[in-house]
């Protein structure tokens, strides 16, 4: 006979712990909602605007309206940006080295202006170390992991120009193998993990395997240790950075006297964002990715932190009455709402105003310098005397591109199809991030709103909601600035072709 007693017991405790996890949950929600997302203030956007249109006129007298769509690449921006990044490090540290990081945009004119300034290059894989070679570079890190034999062979053969930063034991025992063979002494260095959980694992060794790995290199013939890297990215403060020179100073202090003599560098990496933060669309935000990921459809107004009260239908009374049902993924009546986004019905109406936008604020290359260059003082220079390299991308090349579009299409007040696709760009990057886009044929100080879309067979094609300028119609202009770092490389050959690089200029 069934002891029914038992089981609804059990069923009971089940619920129990079913409910409480649904609380956490549900404050876990609430928690993300409840934080504001700084606006993205006036000054700085208008202050955006207005330069970049200034420089729209000359683009109009350099261009005109007929090699649409395209890149313009400032070379005199890279320039400029790499003098300074050089500068503020240089005054605080006795020895420096500078890579720029050829991933975050590999049009080569790039790479070839960042060497005038007196930079090296960072290369990841085979195809950038050549590109690198042919472009005269002759110091160069080599990173990355997973290297083949065919790409350790031509940094073997370019020995005097390359260093490899090694990912693994592994790696490092077929390096010693393919030196052999070429008879040629490498130098390397070694990467640690900086996040020994997640996805960054892939990357590097554990720093508690650093004298490990010091002592397994001796064995080799053709290997010369000479150094260590690190990295992080998305660095919007110093702070990520300065906790692992922290950690790396403890590493450090635990080898030998021998051991520490031969570490001649050590490279911090990149990941430096540019000083004027990360600007987001509703939907790029913590709060209108929860929404997003719940399903719910909402005005992007509403996350405006000026007015709480919009936040329906996920208000403090609405999460306290979700219950488990209302979680459950199977009977969820917001499953079948559409993706949180904005409104791209075409119901905004002759007096809406354009949706707010918000910033995820970062920290001046100077208070970069100033931090780190501190932590490396009290951290590494205070046990070892070593050149402290660094490895910037998206900081040197970020405004050094603009993307120039031809509207094709009027469909709507609200809606236009542009000549240029976000194959351009290589992702769907502006469904949450905020870049302003200027009619420079029709340039003024106000933002419309307005569907901006390509020209791709995807609904997923769309430049932004909105533009700056007194209209918009068939054949005007429009210039999406400061899209220089990771947008060029990921740049695909999908529908349409690529579009072509203008210098300017």
């Amino acid at each position: 006979m069934v002891d029914l007693s038992e089981y609804k017991n059990q069923t009971f405790q089940q619920f129990q712990i079913s409910t409480q996890q649904n609380q956490a949950t549900i404050q876990q929600v609430q928690a993300i909602l409840n934080k504001t997302t700084q606006l993205l203030p006036d000054k700085l956007l208008l202050n955006f605007v207005e330069t970049n249109f200034m420089k729209g006129r000359q683009i109009l007298h350099t261009i005109g309206g007929h090699l649409t769509p395209c890149y313009l690449f400032e070379p005199g921006v890279i320039i400029n940006k790499a003098k300074i990044f050089k500068r503020v490090f240089q005054q605080r540290l006795p020895e420096t080295g500078f890579y720029f990081a050829m991933k975050s945009n590999n049009f080569p004119d790039v790479s070839k202006t960042v060497l005038t300034c007196g930079f090296g290059l960072d290369v990841s894989s085979g195809a950038e170390l050549e590109t690198a070679l042919e472009l005269g570079a002759d110091d160069i890190v080599f990173s990355g992991p997973g290297k083949t034999a065919q790409e350790l062979d031509i940094a073997i053969a370019n020995n005097a120009k390359v260093v490899v930063l090694i990912d693994s034991f592994t790696e490092m025992k077929r390096l010693e193998k393919r030196a052999a063979r070429q008879g040629k002494k490498m130098r390397v260095g070694v990467r640690l993990t900086t996040e020994p959980n997640g996805l960054w694992r892939k990357f590097g060794i554990p720093k508690e395997d650093l004298a490990k790995f010091i002592e397994e290199s001796k064995k080799y013939k053709y290997i010369n240790f000479q150094g260590i890297q690190f990295h992080s990215s998305w660095n919007m403060t110093p702070d990520r950075q300065i906790a692992f020179i922290k950690e790396l100073g403890e590493t450090l202090a635990a080898l030998t006297p021998e051991e520490r003599l031969m570490i001649k560098f050590i490279d911090i990496g990149g990941g430096y964002w540019p000083e004027q933060g990360e600007w987001l669309q509703p939907a790029g935000t913590p709060q209108g990715m929860m929404r997003n990921a719940l399903g719910a459809s909402l005005n992007p107004s509403s996350l405006n932190p000026l007015t709480p009260s919009l936040l329906n239908p996920l208000t403090s009374s609405s999460l306290n009455s979700l219950t488990s049902s209302s979680l459950n993924p199977l009977t969820s009546s917001v499953q079948n709402s559409s993706n949180y986004l904005p409104n791209t019905s075409g119901n905004y109406g002759s007096a809406a105003e354009p949706y707010p936008h918000y910033l995820n604020p970062s920290t001046s290359i100077e208070t970069f310098a100033q931090e780190l260059s501190s932590a490396i003082c009290d951290n590494i220079h205070n046990q070892i005397s070593c050149k402290i390299c660094f490895e910037p991308g998206r900081w040197i090349c970020n405004d050094s591109m603009h993307i120039i579009i031809k509207v094709m299409d009027k469909k709507y007040d609200d809606l236009v199809i542009t000549d240029g696709g976000t194959n351009a760009i290589g992702w769907e990057r502006f469904e949450t991030d905020y870049c302003p886009i200027l009619n420079i044929s029709r340039p003024a100080l106000t933002e419309r709103e307005c569907l901006i879309t390509g020209s791709l067979c995807t609904p997923h094609d769309v430049w932004g909601y909105s533009y700056w300028g007194k209209d918009i119609q068939d054949g005007d202009l429009l210039m999406i600035p400061g899209q220089g770092a990771y947008t060029y490389s990921l740049r695909q050959h999908f529908i349409k072709a690529v579009p072509e690089v203008i210098p300017f200029p």
